[in-house]
C-alpha cells in the first residue's frame, strides 16, 4: 500500500465535519487507519463514489451501512481509504540484501519462512519468492505467507496473472526471473513453481494475528504509513516477536522503527532491521 495522492474532480456529496470524524472513528477503530484532517478532500473524493455506488442519498447514509457491518461495503470503504500502488523489486536494495545478505545465512536451514505483510497485489511476494528460489535452489521447505486486509487485492494476487501493460521491471534479468522467458502476450502470469512458494491469506494487522512460528524474514513495507505513531509502535514490537533470532524486518522508504534497540532490533542497512541474537539467548 501507499499514500493517497490523487484527487478526483468529479462533483460529490458534501462531507461535514461531523461525518469525516466519524468516518476516521471508524477507520482507527477498525483498521488502524489515521485519518487526519489534511486527508478530508482524498477522503471526500474517495468515499464519494461509494455514496453514488451504494445508491445512498448521503454520506449519513453511507456511514450508517458501514457502521451495521455490511461486510461487502466494508471491503470496498477500506480498499477505497487506502491505495495499492506497487510493483516487482520495488526498493530494489531490499531484494539485493535478501539474495546476497539473509539468503547465504540461510543456506542449510530446513525450512526458510517469509511473511510478505500488506502484500497488495502479488507483486512483493513473488519477487521475494524470485530472489529466494534463485538464491536458495537447494531449499526443499521454502514457503511464504502473503497478507492483506483487501480481499480484491488479494484475488488478484493469488491469480499470479498481471496485464503486461502493468509489467514493470528495473530489467529484463528480474522480469525472466517471475515470468520466464516466454513471449509477451497481452497477460503475464508468475511461474507456476513460484505461485506455489506463496500462500495468500486475508489479515487485518491491527487484530490478533492468527500466525504460529517465526519468521526468517518479514516484509511490511508502505503500510505503517496509515498508521499513527502508536499504531506503528506496536506493529513493530509484534514484527519483532514473530522474527527468528537475526531474521530481518524490511520497512518503507518512508517508515522508520523508533528505537529499535528496544525491541532487540538493530539497523542493518537502509529501512531495514537484524533481529539480535542478544534477547533470545542466543536460540
Amino acid at each position: 500500500m501507499n499514500q493517497i495522492t490523487e484527487l478526483d474532480s468529479v462533483e460529490r456529496p458534501t462531507l461535514s465535519d461531523e461525518a469525516f470524524q466519524r468516518i476516521a472513528t471508524i477507520a482507527k477503530g477498525n483498521w488502524g487507519l489515521h485519518l487526519e484532517e489534511n486527508k478530508r478532500p482524498l477522503v471526500t473524493a474517495r468515499l464519494s463514489k461509494r455514496v453514488t455506488a451504494t445508491g445512498v442519498s448521503s454520506f449519513a447514509d453511507y456511514i450508517a451501512l458501514i457502521e451495521a457491518g455490511d461486510a461487502a461495503e466494508c471491503d470496498h470503504f477500506v480498499s477505497a481509504l487506502t491505495t495499492n500502488v506497487t510493483h516487482f523489486f520495488r526498493e530494489q536494495h531490499h531484494f539485493d540484501y535478501l539474495a546476497e545478505t539473509v539468503a547465504p545465512a540461510l543456506q542449510g536451514h530446513r525450512s526458510v519462512r517469509v511473511w510478505s505483510a500488506g502484500c497488495s497485489t502479488g507483486q512483493e511476494p513473488y519477487s521475494i519468492a524470485a530472489t529466494l528460489s534463485r538464491a536458495l535452489p537447494k531449499a526443499s521447505d521454502l514457503r511464504i505467507l502473503a497478507t492483506d486486509v483487501d480481499q480484491d487485492v488479494l484475488h488478484k494476487a493469488e491469480g499470479g496473472t498481471y496485464p503486461a501493460a502493468e509489467v514493470v521491471f528495473p530489467s529484463p534479468a528480474l522480469e525472466a526471473q517471475v515470468f520466464g522467458t516466454k513471449e509477451r502476450g497481452p497477460n503475464r502470469s508468475v511461474r507456476p513453481e513460484l505461485r506455489s512458494m506463496v500462500t495468500f491469506r486475508r489479515l487485518n494487522l491491527i487484530q490478533p494475528w492468527p500466525v504460529s512460528g517465526a519468521f526468517d524474514a518479514i516484509f511490511c513495507r508502505n503500510v505503517a504509513i496509515y498508521f499513527d505513531k502508536p499504531t506503528q509502535a506496536g506493529l513493530w514490537q509484534r514484527f519483532a516477536s514473530h522474527l527468528k533470532p537475526n531474521g530481518h524486518l524490511f520497512i518503507g522508504h518512508s517508515e522508520r522503527v523508533e528505537h529499535p534497540e528496544t525491541l532487540g532490533l538493530q539497523p542493518a542497512g537502509i529501512t531495514l532491521y537484524r533481529k539480535s541474537l542478544a534477547l533470545d539467548g542466543g536460540r
